[in-house]
């Protein structure tokens, strides 16, 4: 499926200089939304997880739909502050500073096949640390997936565990 052709780009977004890759262009389109969400879920079967997580707030998108589909938990992994309970964190690096995220801390029990999921991959940096968080609360990573890979950013090299995207699109699909 040519999915790249039916994702809108939006210059400058969220600032100068950044093309912003938009979904929302799919979630207009349920027979595409649906070929994709079917390729997904493909991916994580064949992996025999057990939960799939999906990352705040697009990760949601895929992630509770393919849950659905193969009749698997979701969880959700989101920013510091948000969860209620007892959760397990895990700072990480932002271009100025850290930031946090957080999962339940029974959410994930020791040896857990897990999927995460998401809707774009950059540099890496959630994804990187949502795999350690992972690992961090017994659980072991069997396939990661994202919609777009902006692959020259190099965020596919940061990660440690398995990643699939369903395309690579460019920096500047303008140029």
């Amino acid at each position: 499926m040519p999915l790249l052709k039916h994702i809108d780009v939006v210059p400058d977004f969220p600032q100068k200089g950044i093309n912003f890759y938009d979904i929302q262009s799919l979630l207009k389109k349920p027979a595409i939304w649906q070929a994709m969400i079917d390729d997904l879920s493909a991916r994580v079967k064949a992996q025999n997880a057990d939960i799939i997580l999906g990352i705040e707030a697009r990760g949601f998108l895929t992630g509770v739909p393919v849950a659905q589909i193969l009749n698997l938990p979701f969880g959700m992994v989101r920013k510091k502050g948000k969860l209620p309970g007892e959760v397990i964190g895990q700072e990480y690096a932002l271009e100025y500073g850290t930031d946090t995220i957080e999962i339940q801390k029974s959410l994930i029990t020791s040896g857990a096949r897990i999927a995460i999921m998401d809707d774009l991959l950059a540099t890496g940096g959630t994804m990187k640390a949502t795999g350690d968080l992972v690992r961090k609360a017994g659980g072991e990573i069997v396939i990661s997936t994202c919609i777009i890979e902006l692959h020259e950013l190099g965020g596919r090299e940061k990660l440690d565990f398995p990643f699939e995207t369903l395309v690579q699109a460019p920096l500047n699909p303008f140029s």
